[in-house]
């Protein structure tokens, strides 16, 4: 069974039906298009979405506690712990306790898990690129520095309402 494509629907909707709607849900629409477009392209290689936000934290540091990578990744530990056991199962990662500390269980990297890194992290590049396309690098740039001063914007928010003045 093929799936409809989506996006002229939400095209459609943002540029006549709602053009003027909330920042934050176009920001939304566009990260889970972009989602959408890499879950495909990991698909080719067995890979889950959740699997991808897992192995792109331990590429850039093996070893963490499952603890750790929960909080790395945003979610719940109960949910680090299954997929890490999935991965564990495809032979992506291991599960171990270092010498001297018992209580906590580390998850490394195992030579299957390391190397998919070079064959994963172009899709994203690509979908990076897929999604820019027709831009401008002054655009980009302006982009970039408009989504930054969001988060900062949001990050003293976080602090409290009436802590600090937006940008």
């Amino acid at each position: 069974m093929t799936r409809k494509n989506p996006m002229p629907d939400l095209l459609r909707h943002w540029r006549e039906a709602v053009p003027d709607d909330r920042l934050a849900h176009l920001i939304r629409d566009v990260a889970r298009a972009q989602m959408r477009a890499l879950q495909l392209r990991l698909a080719e290689h067995d890979v889950s979405f959740g699997h991808w936000t897992f192995l792109r934290i331990l590429w850039l540091k093996d070893g963490l506690t499952q603890r750790e990578l929960s909080e790395l990744a945003g979610v719940m530990e109960p949910t680090t712990f299954a997929a890490v056991k999935a991965m564990e199962q495809m032979g992506l990662v291991e599960r171990r306790q270092l010498a001297g500390n018992r209580k906590n269980m580390h998850v490394f990297l195992t030579r299957a898990g390391r190397a998919l890194e070079k064959k994963l992290v172009p899709l994203a590049e690509e979908v990076n690129h897929v999604s820019v396309a027709g831009s401008t690098e002054a655009q980009l740039q302006a982009m970039r520095q408009f989504l930054l001063l969001m988060l900062e914007n949001l990050a003293a928010d976080a602090s409290g309402p009436s802590s600090s003045e937006p940008h």
